[in-house]
């Protein structure tokens, strides 16, 4: 049974969605696989819904409306999508579809029960489920009542919640046309939910099984809570077993009804352990088919299993490739292991976004260590390191400032090396001269010395907080000591700002004309207005300095603030209004001092102790070295990014070469290349328009997954949980990574264009790479969702001396924008005030 407007099930495959939708594909990819039984059916095409929406011209212009409303006017959406809506339920099925819909129903049997179920073209995607967007009825008996509820199912392709679902995953509603499945109904005893892998954990190796008695229906709606059986390697290693009051069940005239469970089966089991493993074995069976975890619908009649769906799980984050595994005698660093511990980079480079595969790419060949991507984001196996017993040495470094000196000295003669030299590389010689680049650039990264002050500098701090902790009590003492250190590029940079706030201030149609910024050529209008040239000489040399940064800096694609100057205006504005002249010099005298203070007091409380002379000696040198090196720790990721921006615009002058060529579309595509891809595009001028595309599909799927911090080669996500019980009821734990207490109004903020803030505001985001370090001068506290001790906000706070707590889940979600708190960042809590 095949023809324009019916296909049976049976001559269905999966590359068929844009003629039978997503779930009529897996369906018939379903059939196909041995032992796994589907209920008969057919799919009334895409064709047919094409066919209808051609009889009116009228709901097509109301979809066409629909197309341009803005996301955001929810009412606009839901007061569009209903109209057309109505409309689509409104226009009579064409005789030819009519007849070719009866004449299928004849051959299934025309008084038989069939569900009615929707399949849209973007339906059951790798990147979006889209489970419960468009409409399914059970149990429909007669030709004239499957006629009108397929016309339904058509119509709930502009169900407001599909739209909405569309629009955060961008698709057009003018891109996705509807199919709709017609099954014979089966009617079972137990129905449910099977995960090939647990959709909490992301544990690819237990599947979960979810059951509760009659159709699905009951489970899917909320009605019940289901049993739940976990199995793993072939056995149920984990049931819950819970009162099942009610059921859906089918009436023998069409349709559903709830019925009361009788009270001597509501806590009996809906499966046996034998029948949850034998369907999880099915489950794997399909899972192997479509080659990634599986979320199905199933139902038991009379002993056997029915699968009514398969869809693939979207919300687990992918597991990174594994590497070989290698036999005896093999390389020491990879190790015969068969398990793997993967942690991400994103999260120590205080970064989470996914990026871009060139981005990606760049970044892989200048890392010190392998790095293997999934989700758009890099992550390390650190296996062997956990295999192994590790040991911290002190670093053997005299405290020498000239040490610190030489080590930036080297770095700026090796970038103007290469500013230099890379002028005039183009085509195919540019990729080998930067493959020769990288490697400097991992000598540089990976120079001892470097690392040898790094270690120093937070040896120091390790030092003096563990024995001033234990000689006299005080919590966290290096976070004072260190303020105002000299040499931290990042602290100066925030710093800087403020500079440029100062030849700003006192000019008014400069601060006028800044509030109107939008675009990013502002900075020849302004040289214009009178006090222009001296405020645009000072954003200037503020991007010579810093131009190379931006939020997500790891990633080359990422627009800087060379390319994008207005993204600075905003907190060039808060200092104009929140500070008076002179700021930045008060603000680090002011660290300084206090900073000098403390090394007085905790001397002379040492002095007073027993063998306090040599206490308050060694405690002096150790002051010395962290105030001598601590400043270094942000050095080698600002020269990382210096060298990295330099890369950046030699690789997007050849992708304008390609767009001229006509090789691109648009420059921004070559991101979507890895190095070696646009290395040979260069040299054949050609690229694969369909992987650029795949890519770009890909990249914004991976935007809605979230990154765990550790992840297990079994696809497990670890993130675990603060064991607190030395914290006031309801509040926010964390780490403490800078010392004091503040009480203040909660500023939460995603995106750092968009930043309000006043003086004595509290921070409140995801995290915070080097970019923020401008709105770090005027908050008085800091809480994030991602860090550590030495992350960048962590480094950054307590060299401003502002109380931080970081990794906090969830606090984004947790805490009001406005609401009052207070931070804990002496012992890492955050308390909510109102």
């Amino acid at each position: 049974m095949t023809g324009p407007y019916v296909r049976d099930l049976r001559h269905i495959d999966a590359a068929q969605v844009a003629v039978v939708g997503g779930k009529a594909a897996h369906l018939g990819e379903l059939a196909r696989i041995e032992g796994v039984r589907v209920p008969e059916g057919f799919c009334v095409t895409t064709d047919a819904f094409r066919r209808i929406l051609a009889e009116a011209p009228a709901v097509q212009d109301a979809i066409d409306r629909l197309g341009r409303v803005h996301p955001d006017d929810r009412e606009a959406v839901g007061a569009l999508s209903a109209e057309v809506r109505r409309a689509v339920e409104g226009i009579p099925v064409p005789d030819v579809v009519a007849t070719a819909i009866t004449d299928a129903l004849n051959r299934y049997g025309e008084r038989a029960a069939y569900a009615v179920r929707s399949s849209a073209t973007a339906e059951d995607l790798p990147s979006a489920s889209f489970a419960g967007q468009q409409d399914t009825y059970l149990n429909i008996v007669g030709p004239a009542a499957v006629l009108r509820h397929i016309s339904r199912c058509w119509a709930s392709l502009f169900t407001e919640r599909a739209v909405t679902y569309r629009r955060s995953h961008g698709i057009d509603d003018r891109t996705v046309d509807m199919a709709v499945v017609v099954q014979r109904m089966v009617l079972p005893q137990v129905a449910g939910v099977l995960f090939t892998a647990d959709p909490v954990t992301g544990d690819r190796k237990a599947a979960t099984v979810e059951a509760s008695f009659g159709l699905g229906e009951a489970l899917v709606s909320g009605l019940v809570n289901p049993d739940v059986f976990t199995v793993r390697h072939g056995e149920v290693v984990a049931r819950t077993i819970v009162a099942k009051e009610r059921a859906v069940q089918a009436l023998p005239s069409g349709g559903t009804h709830e019925v009361a469970i009788d009270a001597r089966r509501q806590e009996q089991p809906t499966l046996t352990d034998a029948q949850a493993v034998r369907l999880v074995r099915l489950g794997r069976r399909i899972e192997a088919h479509f080659g990634r975890p599986q979320d199905i619908e199933w139902c038991l009649a009379d002993g056997e299993f029915h699968l009514l769906q398969s869809r693939p799980i979207t919300t687990l984050f992918p597991v990174p490739a594994p590497a070989p595994v290698p036999g005896p005698g093999s390389d020491p660093e990879t190790g015969p292991y068969e398990n793997r511990v993967y942690v991400s980079v994103g999260h120590q480079q205080m970064m989470t976004d996914p990026m871009k595969p060139l981005g990606l790419s760049v970044w892989q060949l200048t890392a010190m260590v392998p790095m293997h991507e999934a989700g758009g984001r890099l992550f390390v196996d650190v296996t062997p390191r956990l295999a192994s017993p590790a040991a911290r040495a002190p670093a053997p470094l005299a405290t020498d400032p000239a040490v610190v000196t030489e080590l930036d000295e080297r770095s700026r003669e090796s970038l103007a090396g290469l500013e230099r030299d890379i002028r005039a590389r183009t085509g195919p010689e540019l990729f080998e001269f930067l493959l020769q680049a990288f490697q400097e650039h991992k000598r540089l990264v990976g120079d001892p010395q470097s690392l040898q002050v790094i270690m120093a500098g937070m040896e120091a701090t390790w030092w003096l907080n563990d024995h001033l902790g234990a000689w006299l009590g005080e919590k966290n003492a290096a976070d004072t000591l260190t303020l105002s250190a000299p040499g931290n590029v990042t602290s100066e940079m925030g710093l800087a700002l403020l500079d440029v706030a100062d030849v700003i201030r006192a000019q008014p149609e400069v601060v006028a004309f800044l509030e109107d910024v939008e675009d990013d050529d502002f900075l020849d209008e302004l040289a214009k207005l009178p006090g222009g040239p001296a405020a645009r000489d000072a954003i200037e040399a503020y991007l010579d300095r810093y131009g190379m940064r931006c939020v997500g800096e790891i990633d080359i694609t990422r627009p800087r603030w060379r390319e994008r100057p207005a993204t600075l205006v905003p907190a060039i504005l808060d200092n104009v209004r929140n500070f008076g002249p002179g700021a930045a010099a008060r603000r680090f005298e002011q660290g300084l001092r206090t900073a000098r203070e403390k090394e007085r007091e905790v001397l002379s409380r040492l002095r007073e102790l027993p063998d306090g002379d040599r206490k308050a000696d060694e405690t002096k040198r150790m002051i010395d070295r962290v105030r001598t090196f601590i400043g270094y720790r942000e050095y080698p990721k600002y020269a990382i990014v210096s060298r990295s921006f330099v890369y950046k615009q030699a690789l997007m002058a050849e992708a304008e070469r390609l767009v001229r060529a006509g090789v691109l579309a648009e420059q921004e595509d070559a991101c979507y290349l890895t190095f070696p891809e646009l290395h040979d595009a260069v040299r054949s001028h050609r690229v694969d328009q369909r992987l650029v595309q795949q890519r770009k599909d890909a990249f914004r799927s991976y935007r809605a997954l979230t990154p765990p911090r550790v992840l297990t080669s079994d696809g497990e996500a670890l993130d675990g949980s603060y064991r607190r019980d030395d914290v006031p009821a309801g509040a926010l734990v964390g780490l403490p990574v800078s010392a004091g207490t503040v009480e203040g109004r909660a500023r939460v903020v995603l995106d750092m264009t968009d930043a309000d803030l006043q003086a004595g505001d509290i921070l409140v985001t995801v995290f915070t790479d080097p970019s923020w370090s401008p709105l770090f001068v005027g908050i008085a506290g800091l809480v994030t969702e991602v860090g550590g001790l030495m992350t960048h906000g962590a480094v950054i706070a307590r060299e401003y001396g502002l109380p931080a707590v970081v990794g906090v889940a969830r606090a984004t979600r947790s805490i009001r924008d406005g609401q009052r708190i207070r931070v804990h960042g002496t012992d890492g809590y955050v308390e909510l005030l109102d």
